[in-house]
């Protein structure tokens, strides 16, 4: 992977998200430039100057924006505010829960993905889908190329521990399904995105508790084709995906971009500082995303984040992917999930390569041929297009 910031994997995480999902190069060198020495004292000091230095460059480009508002170019202020969503996005998740400024900045982001996303015509349309008290956020995205009142196949995309629904929108997923014939929802599911930040809700381990009512809304609407309903999970998805698709057997198939077998186990190397983290200031991180009070809480509700005996029910077809240098989640999750996927009439199993890219954790150092590789697949499950 690329790394920016040569010592220390989770700026250049961050820094990679940037330029992989939309970001531009000599933006985000301008914005990163001045902070490098910042970045060799760890992960964790430093992330103000972080906040600030990529807070900056998204409001250089929402003045851009204004200024070609005010001549009427709404098109070239819609791509300039959608960066500035990305760039505010990112400032945000380097942040420690609790920074003043953090829930402030995520609505900031949340509204110019908004303005860029009407002022552009964007193929994407926000919905809310119900969830207990409140809802559930997503963004629709409508497959190409179909004939009036064609119900298309569609794929549920689910976050990891710290994505969300708009920088998944952002990133090869956001267009390469919609080209194959098939339809896209990107969804903040609890533990994530507006669900965690805006209505306080936490992570679910037993992933079918809100699954189940996104395939309700989705076997009601109009464009969706209630028999061909696939799931696809990145990262930490990669457990929360087969969870849902074992117990809601409504999914016509299922696929993970980073296997994600045991999360308990990985926590237990964590404490031991074995492998990478993904953002900075983790263990508040996660107890916030569990909605945990003390680490021996946060630690309880890992127990039970694991695949062992769930898979046995997955009936359906699934494809397990993984990079080969993952340095967060090692490689032999990836074989513990397909080797348990014992009763689908498909399973497959892909590792990514120096041959074919896309090594790292979900392919986040190059992720265009895995992602479209993923999507053929998924294409030809759920009857799609490849050609």
């Amino acid at each position: 992977m690329f790394q920016y910031f040569p010592t220390n994997y989770v700026w250049s995480l961050s820094t990679m998200i940037a330029l992989t999902h939309g970001g531009n190069i000599g933006e985000i060198d301008a914005m990163c430039g001045p902070i490098r020495e910042a970045a060799t004292a760890g992960d964790d000091p430093g992330t103000v100057a972080f906040y600030e230095a990529w807070k900056g460059g998204g409001d250089r480009l929402v003045a851009l924006a204004e200024a070609d508002l005010a001549r009427g170019h709404k098109l070239s202020a819609g791509e300039k505010l959608g960066r500035a969503a990305l760039y505010h996005g990112i400032a945000e998740r380097m942040q420690a829960h609790g920074f003043e400024h953090r829930l402030a900045m995520y609505r900031r982001s949340l509204d110019l993905f908004e303005r860029s996303r009407q002022l552009t015509r964007e193929n994407c349309v926000r919905v809310e889908i119900p969830y207990g008290d409140a809802h559930l956020a997503g963004l629709y995205v409508k497959a190409e190329g179909l004939a009036p009142g064609t119900r298309a196949p569609i794929v549920v995309i689910m976050n990891g521990l710290d994505s969300t629904k708009e920088m998944l929108q952002k990133s090869v997923m956001g267009t390469m399904f919609a080209r194959r014939g098939l339809s896209a929802l990107f969804i903040d599911q609890p533990g994530t995105g507006e669900a965690l930040r805006l209505h306080g809700m936490p992570a679910v381990p037993e992933t079918e508790v809100w699954a189940g009512p996104v395939v309700d809304w989705l076997q009601a609407h109009a464009e969706v084709d209630p028999a061909r309903i696939g799931a696809l999970g990145v990262s930490l998805g990669g457990y929360y995906c087969p969870r849902a698709v074992a117990f809601e057997p409504r999914f016509a198939c299922g696929a993970v971009w980073g296997a994600n077998h045991d999360w308990r186990e990985v926590q237990q190397a964590r404490l031991r500082r074995e492998g990478e983290n993904p953002v900075p200031h983790y263990w508040k991180h996660v107890m916030w995303v569990f909605g945990a009070e003390t680490m021996d809480d946060f630690l309880a509700k890992a127990e039970r984040m694991h695949l062992d005996g769930v898979l046995d029910r997955v009936r359906v077809p699934f494809l397990v992917t993984h990079g080969e240098n993952d340095r967060q989640i090692p490689l032999r999750y990836a074989h513990r999930t397909f080797e348990q996927l014992v009763n689908c009439p498909k399973r497959d199993l892909i590792v990514f390569d120096e041959q074919t890219g896309g090594v790292e954790h979900s392919s986040l150092d190059n992720p265009n041929n895995a992602g479209n590789l993923i999507a053929d697949w998924l294409a030809e499950q759920l009857g799609g297009r490849v050609a």
